[in-house]
């Protein structure tokens, strides 16, 4: 196996630490890319064979040799007007002879909005933000260039994301943490290890399809900061109604909509069970391990 990343963030990186068991000891087995020079800096100081992209024009020519000989293509950009990697390396991407899998991180928004019916894999999508219907547009590209070539896509449509440095206790820490009610409004979640989880299963197993990246239960916002504060012994912060929050338009569309997002046909089809099949013992982990405060850095993912 050879990976190639484009978008080395918070999700990318939980899958790198997964699928490095596969191919240890092998030099350059990754490369990946990064719009931030201090990144780049820090996944060379790794061993990682780092490239910048910023997806506005292509990067440097190794980073088209790196991408021909990778056997797996992981995407983890957000498209934007067009998908940034679809615009400038497609071309190089059907040139490969080695690519055996792709997978493209999307997002449970391209569902739309539900009413707060349960819906998988086959449903309608009703997307309501414009960054909901730029996820459409790309994963259909994707889908079109992975036909093409004839190599398995695995498009993971994942819900909130949340793990270490980036979780309820550190918003509480931080003064942010708010519990604003909407009558009937529930989320799904999806903590990082279970996206390192599900990505390693579909690679190994060359999946091709819709996989549903999303916690066992959807549950209302308000309720997961509520036990998050209980778990700090911190005073919960006072409900507010969503009428009358003062929220950012992306904040109040996030509320714009609501489903309970099931993952039972993807566990099925990777053969797993969730780490954290729910906010709770994600949270009771995080406050045991006393690691919530902060992201991994690269050196300890890698090892």
């Amino acid at each position: 196996m050879k990976l190639f990343v484009f978008g080395l963030g918070f999700s990318a990186q939980s899958a790198v630490k997964y699928l490095s068991p596969y191919i240890k000891g092998q030099k350059g087995w990754i490369a990946a890319t990064s719009r931030s020079k201090e990144k780049i800096q820090e996944m060379e100081n790794v061993g990682i064979k780092a490239h910048l992209f910023s997806g506005e024009k292509k990067g440097d020519d190794q980073l088209e040799k790196k991408l021909l000989e990778a056997t797996h293509l992981l995407v983890s950009i957000s498209p934007g007007q067009q998908d940034p990697v679809l615009a400038h390396y497609s071309d190089i991407i059907k040139q490969s002879k080695n690519l055996t899998w792709i997978g493209y991180y999307s997002t449970v928004g391209v569902y739309g909005d539900h009413q707060g019916a349960w819906v998988d894999e086959t449903a309608q999508l009703y997307p309501v933000s414009k960054r909901s219907k730029e996820r459409i547009v790309a994963e259909k590209g994707w889908r079109s260039l992975a036909y093409t070539i004839n190599v398995p896509l695995a498009i993971f449509r994942l819900a909130g994301i949340y793990g270490p440095g980036r979780n309820a206790f550190v918003n509480l820490e931080k003064g942010k943490a708010r519990r604003i009610i909407k009558q009937g409004q529930v989320f799904n979640r999806i903590h990082v290890s279970d996206i390192g989880l599900m990505t390693e299963k579909a690679a190994y197993l060359k999946l091709d399809g819709i996989l549903n990246g999303v916690d066992d239960e959807p549950a209302p916002p308000q309720d997961v900061v509520e036990y998050a504060a209980i778990k700090m012994s911190k005073p919960v912060p006072e409900g507010i109604a969503f009428d009358k929050a003062d929220l950012s338009p992306m904040g109040r569309s996030f509320y714009g909509e609501t489903k309970r997002v099931s993952n039972k046909s993807t566990k099925q089809r990777l053969g797993i069970m969730l780490t954290y099949p729910t906010y709770k013992e994600a949270l009771d982990t995080l406050w045991e391990d006393k690691n919530w405060q902060n992201v991994p850095p690269l050196k300890e993912i890698m090892t």
